[in-house]
């Protein structure tokens, strides 16, 4: 029996048993969870990974998971000998299990137990590792123990590691033990045994990588190795598996881009030199089977991930790709290209190819688009793989010459494209020229042209746009009508949320049609997630207040039941911004009879506190002093500083190297100081904020030219007051 107390399980020599079984390490796919525990030792087969290290996954066909037939054959995997647990050593970490999951342990008891526990592995880790029972109880062993005893075990198995971070059992062990190293890690705890025990892993690892890379547990276990010395956080999405909502987003210009230095954010104190040897070992061991695994589903995935955790250094990266390429030193050959063209129809390359796009550095990616893309873009756009490969080409361009290229192949396709399902090309060249400031105007003019027949009325295009593939697929498109009730088309609507950001002079057509929507159709769109969006958009744009207050009016006797749905409450909050004193009352009077209801939603405390419904609904007539007050200061301020404050903030944005906020963001973060802080004042008007001397922001930062604080308010109010003095003194 297994006694417990102060003392902890004692250390015990069971003899060993010669029983051997074979294994088959390939070919084997499992979750990789954190569970570990006896109650939960079942792990179902995954589903073949789907390339969710891009932006592969949006509402376009999907890129498919079969290789083409003439794939070339998978690396070999060399298979290994498991050793048999003994019966007595099965027994003794059967009762380990019952001890440390079975009852309440202090700590520091625990600790001891787990230390214990792990000193009778030395010799056995492979065995114990590899056993589908005992890998559980080992892996809770791994993450109860202190840092000595952890890289004591790492480093007594270093030898073996690859072997049973190629099992289905063990790859959890290995998985768990760099996960418990990162911990300590994040922690700073002794940075020096850290260092050796990953060295030692690493001198393992680069013995035969390959075999790795190739191996379905291998892969994940090596990725997350890379990550390590990285010192990127290992349940990090970005590194793993990107989503590909997020990679959108990202693509469309809705999330800023971390190409530069990918992972930065969030980074622990890493081990950059252990990095680039991993990486440069992996490459050199890989050059000679680089076609193998260029087209190996796991193999792909470790390449991916290498070039995230190198972006931003452009020498290593201008060493990796190149091998990655399969190029003969630096150079793209007319070989090359075909090989590679071929190659970005194939679905584990197509996702390596963007992120090799993502990462390049400007030279070698000039490069890429010039020799080995150009004149054949509408043809790659064409294929279910290769478009998502000319999407990451396009959102990753450098410059205007690279759009100008893009735009001569692509501009006059899109109508082509829409009809092929490739949607995703067409926003991404939309986000690009928007990003870059060029080709907008034409832009337009041909998404336009793609949905709009010559002699037709532009109120047709939003609503077309809104549900792309439901118009495309239509075959009698003359007597194509509005869909109510059907799922709006979600590049659809992210094209239209792109086009609103637009300046004014280029989407009259868009404000057009969007001004022209009939009420169901309104309702419609603000009860659809994506179309939601895309009113937020139009109402956050440079069209005109009262080009958006003519939507609004439409919206009069529904404002309590949108104020209520998850989506509709965001809308609900914009119209409330861009509306009149007397609209914006018209929109607090039909919330009060939802208040109920609005105060148990998710936005629904907010839209309380901003719309000041409490005091609506107990002094109406003071709720209306105020907001003239707001509207009027805001106005006042405008007119005042308004194009000052632009110019600082441009020339503040030029010295940061930050995108320049455009002059709507500019008005709505003016507009958000304002109401926060003439919130709750009744007569603001007639009584200016008290100076204080300079005013200081939580950051400490003293407030700057251009930047709404106490003193503009204070400034506005002085001038309407000598200005109402001097108006009373000349009557």
């Amino acid at each position: 029996m297994v006694g417990i107390g102060s003392k902890a399980l004692p250390l015990r020599r069971p003899k060993n048993c010669d029983l051997i079984t074979k294994c088959n390490i390939a070919g084997e796919d499992n979750t990789y969870n954190q569970g570990g525990r006896r109650t939960n030792m079942g792990r179902k087969s995954m589903k073949k990974t789907k390339g969710l290290e891009s932006g592969g996954g949006t509402n376009e066909t999907n890129k498919s998971n079969q290789y083409s037939n003439n794939q070339e054959p998978s690396v070999p995997h060399t298979s290994f000998l498991r050793q048999q647990v003994d019966p007595e050593t099965a027994k003794y970490f059967a009762e380990i299990s019952n001890v440390i999951e079975g009852t309440e342990i202090d700590m520091e008891e625990r600790s001891s137990i787990c230390g214990n526990a792990l000193e009778e592995t030395r010799g056995k880790e492979v065995e114990l590792a590899t056993d589908y029972i005992i890998s559980h109880t080992l892996q809770t062993l791994l993450q109860g123990c202190a840092l000595d005893q952890l890289c004591n075990f790492l480093q007594n198995c270093s030898k073996d590691f690859p072997q049973i971070a190629m099992d289905r059992s063990g790859s959890h062990v290995a998985e768990t033990a760099l996960k418990s190293l990162a911990a300590y890690l994040q922690e700073n705890d002794n940075h020096s045994l850290i260092e050796m025990t990953l060295n030692d892993i690493c001198q393992a690892v680069v013995v035969n990588p390959v075999d790795l890379m190739a191996n379905c547990h291998g892969s994940h276990v090596l990725r997350t190795l890379l990550c390590l010395c990285k010192g990127m956080p290992l349940d990090s999405s970005d590194i793993h598996s990107k989503k590909s909502s997020a990679a959108l987003a990202q693509r469309l210009n809705f999330k800023s881009s971390r190409s530069n230095g990918s992972g930065s954010h969030g980074l622990h104190q890493g081990f950059p030199d252990m990095l680039k040897f991993l990486v440069s070992k992996i490459l050199k061991a890989a050059k000679k089977d680089i076609e193998i695994l260029q087209v190996d589903q796991y193999g792909s995935l470790v390449l991916q991930t290498a070039l995230k955790l190198l972006a931003g250094d452009e020498q290593e990266l201008m060493n990796a790709i190149p091998v990655i390429l399969g190029c003969k030193g630096n150079l793209i050959d007319s070989n090359i290209v075909k090989r590679l063209s071929s190659l970005m129809k194939e679905t584990a390359f197509s996702h390596l190819m963007e992120i090799i796009l993502e990462v390049a550095p400007e030279t070698l990616y000039d490069e890429l688009i010039t020799k080995v893309f150009k004149n054949s873009l509408f043809e790659m756009s064409s294929h279910h793989c290769g478009n998502f490969v000319i999407q990451a080409l396009i959102s990753h361009a450098r410059s205007e010459d690279h759009v100008e290229l893009v735009w001569k192949e692509l501009g006059k396709k899109f109508k082509d494209l829409f009809g092929m399902g490739k949607s995703g090309v067409v926003a991404s060249l939309l986000a690009a020229c928007h990003r870059l400031n060029t080709h907008e105007h034409q832009c337009c003019q041909a998404l336009t042209g793609a949905v709009c027949m010559e002699n037709e009325p532009p109120r047709c295009i939003v609503p077309r746009i809104l549900f792309l593939d439901n118009y495309f697929y239509c075959k009698d498109k003359s007597n194509w009508d509005w869909p109510s009730g059907a799922r709006m088309h979600t590049i659809g609507t992210l094209i239209l949320q792109t086009v609103f950001r637009l300046p004014t002079d280029f989407i009259h057509a868009f404000i057009s049609s969007m001004t022209s929507l009939e009420e169901n159709q309104l309702l419609d769109t603000t009860k659809d997630s994506g179309g939601a969006r895309v009113i937020e958009a139009f109402l956050t744009s440079e069209a005109s207040g009262k080009q958006k207050r003519k939507l609004i009016v439409k919206y009069k006797g529904h404002f309590g039941e949108l104020s209520v749905l998850q989506s509709g409450s965001f809308t609900v909050d914009k119209c409330f911004d861009v509306s009149s004193v007397s609209l914006r009352e018209v929109i607090v009077s039909e919330m009060l009879a939802v208040q109920a209801e609005l105060s148990k939603t998710r936005q629904g405390p907010h839209l309380l506190r901003k719309f000041d419904l409490d005091g609506y609904a107990k002094r109406p007539d003071q709720w209306k002093t105020r907001q003239t007050s707001k509207e009027s200061a805001y106005n006042d301020f405008i007119s005042t500083f308004g194009s000052n404050a632009t110019q600082f903030s441009n020339k503040e944005a030029n010295l940061s190297h930050d995108r320049p906020k455009s002059q709507q963001e500019k008005l709505k973060d003016m507009r958000k100081e304002i109401d926060t802080h003439l919130t709750h004042t009744p007569f603001l008007a007639s009584k200016p904020f008290k100076s204080s001397g300079k005013k200081r922001h939580a950051d400490g930062n003293e407030s700057r030219p251009g930047k709404f604080t106490k003193h503009t308010v204070e400034d506005v109010a002085k001038s309407k007051q000598k200005s109402h003095r001097k108006r009373k003194h000349d009557s």
